[in-house]
């Protein structure tokens, strides 16, 4: 069970919280609460919300924290999740210099939370909301028998991803029309305004006729072709268009919900991490730590800001990032003068003195996400600085090996990792392929690969969704590639 906060843990919250205000940060209220290894691990196995719906996928994850930290391979210090009130929770384990870090960290994250225009429209009572959809799966766990939901819960989480993660906040499925609403009015062709004894030579019959036809064909394919422009958000098309019973469509919608709620804290990952390390390391080293602390500080930070072989370190990348951007205006690196200048010992002593650094990043935490972020202030200068190269699989090695160290190349690299939170980009482009009613869908190749066995379980599950064929569009090796499910085979062409 969690445990209130002791005496000396809140005084120490306060301490740190107003520390964190003489800086600028501002936070909504945080509740805290105190868990020990095992339960911290339950309730990051539930994305920080301990009331949401039962599902074995949990369960897994849960192991594999657990057994993470019994091994000493990994240790949550801290979970802190986007609320009004936010919630966080602290390992009742850690050290007090390490409740002193982690509280200092989360007072960023608040920060970050409450000001980033990417999580403007997110449900900030989502505490609450979880627990509403627990309750509703529960109860249809009671009706329809709990093997029967969850394996719907399975097949909707397996496409959960199909969502347009560039859509400035979740829409809710369009209103069916009204059953008294008059059938759509028959397409008439434009006439030019003329006097009625000129109208018959500005708007002859013969021509009105095949305008008319022409907009009649027009409707009609579209009547027959749905949707009429590609659909990003995949989920919002079955639950719109696919024949779900009424609570297979509540529980579709639970997890389209949820899948919205937490896009914006994967577009923001390094920028949010960034910052949160940048400003605990500010507080930390500026104000809050005791001298006997610092060893055990440095080690501790060290050890999150580490970087290893083969993957990316959110927490480094970004508080070097704002490290950057705050030196770069405090000494006014920046604008037409600095960049058309070519004298490198002159750039290297840069520094009009215009201290703008500190309402600079305040500006860039409200009005960027990770590829805004890394787009606009990545350079150069601080690729080199930081030793950033690009990577590639060589075959015939069988390892990874440095492919390009050019600005461009790592820009470029960093970029296609971070597009779509690194998924593929699937679009619904034909409902009623061959007037069959069958799904076409559409991959676009260039953003990010494939993975055909990944494709083919997915293309399974979308079917028993969709009740028809479907069919999954895409490229391999540079060649067009189809991908088929009816329900019973898999095949491709």
């Amino acid at each position: 069970m969690p445990h209130p906060l002791t005496p000396e843990l809140r005084a120490l919250q306060e301490r740190v919280e107003a520390t964190a205000r003489d800086y600028g940060l501002d936070m909504f209220e945080t509740v805290y609460e105190v868990l020990d290894w095992d339960e911290i691990s339950e309730v990051a196995a539930y994305g920080g919300y301990p009331a949401r719906y039962a599902h074995w996928r949990f369960g897994m994850e849960y192991l594999e924290l657990a057994r993470s930290y019994q091994y000493g391979l990994s240790k949550i210090y801290e979970l802190v999740i986007n609320n009004d009130p936010t919630y966080a929770y602290l390992l009742a384990a850690n050290h007090w210099m390490d409740q002193k870090l982690v509280m200092a960290h989360v007072c960023a994250h608040n920060d970050f939370f409450k000001h980033n225009f990417a999580f403007a429209h997110t449900n900030r009572k989502m505490v609450d909301e979880m627990a509403n959809h627990a309750t509703r799966v529960r109860r249809y766990m009671e009706q329809h028998g709990a093997d029967e939901v969850e394996r719907f819960v399975d097949r909707c989480l397996s496409l959960e991803n199909l969502i347009d993660s560039n859509a400035p906040y979740i829409r809710r499925a369009r209103p069916e029309p009204a059953e008294h609403e008059d059938a759509p009015a028959r397409a008439e062709p434009r006439k030019l305004r003329a006097k009625e004894y000129m109208d018959a030579y500005l708007n002859p019959r013969e021509a009105l006729d095949a305008e008319r036809r022409r907009l009649e064909a027009e409707q009609q394919h579209r009547e027959q072709h749905f949707p009429e422009r590609p659909e990003r958000d995949v989920l919002l098309f079955l639950l719109e268009h696919a024949p779900l019973k009424n609570w297979e469509r509540d529980v579709l919608g639970i997890v389209r919900e949820e899948a919205y709620y937490f896009a914006p804290q994967a577009r923001t990952k390094i920028a949010n991490e960034g910052w949160a390390s940048f400003w605990h390391s500010r507080l930390m080293t500026e104000r809050l730590l005791q001298p006997d602390e610092l060893i055990d500080y440095a080690d501790h930070n060290a050890g999150v800001l580490a970087t290893a072989g083969g993957r990316l370190n959110p927490y480094k990348l970004g508080v070097e990032l704002w490290r950057d951007i705050e030196e770069r205006w405090n000494k006014g690196r920046h604008g037409r003068d600095w960049e058309e200048c070519d004298d490198l010992v002159r750039k290297q002593r840069w520094d009009t003195g215009a201290m703008q650094g500190r309402a600079k990043i305040f500006e860039v935490r409200r009005h960027y996400n990770d590829i805004t972020f890394i787009d606009e202030f990545l350079t150069p200068e601080f690729v080199r600085k930081h030793g950033l190269f690009a990577y590639e699989y060589d075959a015939m090695s069988r390892q990874y090996v440095i492919s390009d160290r050019d600005f461009r190349a790592v820009k470029e690299k960093l970029l296609f990792m971070l597009t779509n939170m690194g998924q593929p980009i699937i679009e619904v482009t034909d409902a009623n392929h061959a007037n069959r009613g069958e799904l076409v869908l559409t991959h676009r190749y260039e953003d990010v690969p494939l993975k055909l066995d990944l494709a083919r379980e997915t293309l399974e599950n979308l079917q028993r969704i969709w009740k028809r064929p479907v069919h999954l569009e895409s490229v391999l090796d540079d060649k067009p590639l189809v991908l088929h499910y009816d329900g019973q085979a898999h095949s491709q062409e």
